[in-house]
C-alpha cells in the first residue's frame, strides 16, 4: 500500500504544487489548509507521516500547537516542520515539541524527497515484530536497554519515548560508550542531514526525557568542538 502523507499548508499554490509533486512519487496525500481542517482529520485516521508549515492562516503558530495535538495521538509518527521561517528560535521550538525535522522551502524538492523516504525506512522498523536479536539488535549499559528491532528503549526498566530520529541519534552515541560521535556521524548513522543546532535540540531533548526519568541522569555527554558521547560509567 502506498504510504499516506499529510500536507497541512494555507498557500494554495505550494500545497498544490507539492500534492503534485509528492503524489508523482507514489504517496497518498491529503492536504489540509487549516489546523482545524487537519486535526478533525487526524482525530479520525492518522496519516504515516505529516508535513507541517508553522503559520496557517491567521494563525501565526498554528502549526506548533498541531504538532503537540499528532504527539499526543502517536509517539512516533515521523512529522516534519516546512516553513519560511528560517531562524534558531522556531527551528528549536518545533524540535522541542516532537518534530522529526525541520526544513525550509528554499531546500529542493529532490532534497524533501530523501528526508521523507528516511524517515519512512526508519519507521519502518516500528513494524517489525521478529524476536530473533544479534548483537546488533541490542544495546545494553547498565540502566541501559536499546531494542533495535522494536524501537524501545529502556532506563531503568521504564520506557523512554522518543521521536524515530530522537531513537536512532541516541542509537549512534549509546552502541559505541566512551567513543565520540561527531555530527556528521551522528547524521550519517541516522540518515539524516540537518545542521548543528538541529542536532543539539535533538540530543538537549534526548536528555530532558531521560532525566524527566531519573533527575540524576547525566550519561549524554557533550564534548565541544568534537560532538557527543555515552559516557562508559554509565
Amino acid at each position: 500500500m502506498p504510504k499516506t502523507i499529510a500536507l497541512v499548508e494555507d498557500d494554495i499554490a505550494l500545497r498544490e504544487n507539492y500534492i503534485a509533486a509528492l503524489s508523482r512519487q507514489g504517496y497518498d496525500i491529503n492536504a489540509y489548509a487549516t489546523r482545524p481542517a487537519a486535526e478533525q482529520a487526524f482525530a479520525k485516521a492518522l496519516p504515516d507521516l505529516a508535513i507541517i508549515d508553522i503559520g496557517l492562516e491567521d494563525e501565526i503558530d498554528g502549526g506548533f500547537a498541531l504538532c503537540q495535538q499528532l504527539r499526543s495521538l502517536s509517539k512516533t509518527l515521523p512529522i516534519i516542520f516546512f516553513t519560511a521561517r528560517d531562524n534558531d528560535y522556531d527551528t528549536i521550538c518545533g524540535l522541542r515539541m516532537g518534530a522529526d525535522d525541520y526544513l525550509t522551502k528554499d531546500i529542493s524538492l529532490p532534497h524533501l524527497l530523501a528526508r521523507i523516504a528516511a524517515l519512512f525506512r526508519r519507521n519502518a522498523l516500528l513494524q517489525s515484530n521478529s524476536p530473533v536479536h544479534d548483537n546488533e539488535d541490542l544495546v545494553e549499559n547498565g540502566k541501559l536497554r536499546i531494542d533495535v528491532n522494536r524501537m524501545t528503549v529502556n532506563w531503568d526498566r521504564q520506557a523512554v519515548e522518543l521521536t524515530v530520529t530522537e531513537f536512532w541519534m541516541l542509537h549512534a552515541i549509546a552502541k559505541y560508550a566512551g567513543h565520540v560521535k561527531s555530527r556528521q556521524q551522528l547524521m550519517d548513522e541516522s540518515k539524516m542531514v540537518v545542521d548543528d543546532t538541529t542536532i543539539t535540540s535533538h540530543i538537549k531533548r534526548i536528555r530532558k526525557k531521560f532525566v524527566e526519568i531519573d533527575p540524576e541522569f547525566d550519561c549524554i555527554e557533550t564534548v565541544y568542538g568534537m560532538g557527543y558521547r555515552w559516557k562508559s560509567a554509565c
